[in-house]
């Protein structure tokens, strides 16, 4: 039997993804660095590695305030499994755009592997994906709101 039961670890995952679309929508990441321990470590495979909540702070909130980041502001999830002897979150995450202008979904995937610690805290996460899937997906999306008029940083 893990640490954990898997009612706690559901209940850390739905605060985990609602912290995600608060902090998407808001453009305040504070909060979600918050789910992370002190000595959390972070493995992100186009940024690198982060050791510790501040540098996971510091990473997420510069990253996803910079331009065309701040315009991925959903993070739905497309399945999940729950390893409840280890503690463990295993999810395919979907890292979606904003509507560009014209009601197309352009959304790209990622996997993530969550280890829990315990009080609503993760203390590692790891995403794992294809870059060039995001590259082409923000290009569709630049595309279509340039079919809209929009221009570079335009709302």
């Amino acid at each position: 039997m893990g640490r954990w039961t898997r009612q706690e670890l559901e209940e850390a995952l739905d605060v985990y993804t609602r912290t995600a679309l608060q902090a998407g929508t808001s453009g305040d990441w504070n909060p979600w660095a918050d789910l992370f321990t002190e000595d959390a470590t972070y493995i992100e495979h186009l940024y690198g590695t982060f050791g510790g909540r501040e540098a996971i702070r510091s990473w997420i909130c510069k990253t996803m305030s910079e331009w065309p980041n701040h315009e991925m502001k959903y993070f739905p999830l497309e399945w999940v499994m729950i390893d409840e002897e280890r503690g463990w979150v295993m999810a395919q995450v979907w890292n979606r755009m904003e509507d560009p202008g014209d009601g197309s979904l352009h959304q790209a995937y990622n996997f993530t592997l969550l280890k829990y610690a315990g009080n609503m805290q993760w203390s590692f996460e790891e995403d794992v994906y294809n870059p060039a899937h995001f590259q082409t997906m923000i290009k569709g999306w630049f595309e279509a709101r340039k079919r809209c008029g929009k221009g570079r940083e335009d709302g």
